[in-house]
Parts: C-alpha cells; sequence; structure tokens
C-alpha cells in the first residue's frame, strides 16, 4: 500500500526529533539531531530553529541540499515502527512573523529571549522526495 502526503503526515504526528544531514564545506556528510519542535502537522516543509553563527547554517548557505531522518519508536504490540527519509533544499528564514509561527515555549530553553534572540533563524526545510519503510509497506513520495 502506498500512502498519499498526508496518510504519512498522519503517521509522523508524533516525531519530534529527526536527524539532519547536511555536506560540509570538505565534502564529508555531517549530522546532527534536531527537533521540528512539535510541529508535525507535516505537509511537506520542516522548519527549525538555530543560531545563525553555526556550522550546519554555514553548511546550507553553501549547499541548500539536505536530509532529515525520522524513527518512530515500535508501537506497543511489537509491530515495527516507521521510518521516513526526507530529501530537500533548505531555506533560511528570518522573518519574525515566522519564528512565532512555529514558536514554542520549549524553545525559551535553547533560545532565552525568545523570537528577539540575537542571532536567531529559522531553517525551513521543503521536501523533494520522502521514502518511508512501515512494517511490510514502503513507498516514496515526491512533492
Amino acid at each position: 500500500m502506498t500512502l498519499t502526503l498526508p496518510e504519512l503526515s498522519k503517521k509522523m504526528q508524533k516525531i519530534d526529533f529527526c536527524m539532519m544531514l547536511t555536506k560540509s564545506e570538505f565534502g564529508a556528510i555531517v549530522s546532527r539531531p534536531m527537533s521540528n519542535n512539535g510541529d508535525v502537522d507535516y505537509d511537506g516543509d520542516s522548519f527549525f530553529f538555530s543560531y545563525m553563527d553555526t556550522r550546519k547554517v554555514r553548511d546550507l548557505t553553501a549547499d541548500p541540499a539536505v536530509s532529515l531522518t525520522f524513527t518512530a519508536a515500535p508501537s506497543l504490540l511489537g509491530k515495527p515502527g516507521i521510518f521516513v527519509a526526507v530529501e530537500g533544499r533548505a531555506s533560511l528564514v528570518a522573518d519574525k512573523s515566522a519564528f512565532e509561527a512555529h514558536w514554542t515555549k520549549d524553545l525559551d530553553r535553547w533560545f532565552p529571549e525568545g523570537i528577539e534572540t540575537p542571532g536567531i533563524v529559522l531553517i525551513k526545510v521543503h521536501a523533494e522526495r520522502l521514502e518511508y519503510w512501515d512494517g511490510e509497506d514502503n513507498g516514496v513520495i515526491g512533492t
């Protein structure tokens, strides 16, 4: 059974953390855990807050190609969790109205002045291709 993007989104709703993979200035693949801030009504776009002065932002500025990998834990009944790989393009958003739209109180821990924190940026990853494995089902969705 092939899932649609809305069906896959419903399965992804409880997945907050993912691994973000970028290409470094030296060509190496670099990965780091990122939270999508509970913003999991997935429509093909993922949003992550960061500081501008980070290696990931420098990586994305040089090459906006990005991969995200999401994993959900197995169910209590023993069914394997879902695995989702996203290939997309990143863009940097410095608009405070976008910050407000994606802000959650939990982010205060990392950005103590909220959306007014100096050097804050929103990374938007627009999915171009999603591949998923959900037990016996797997498929590819292009956006």
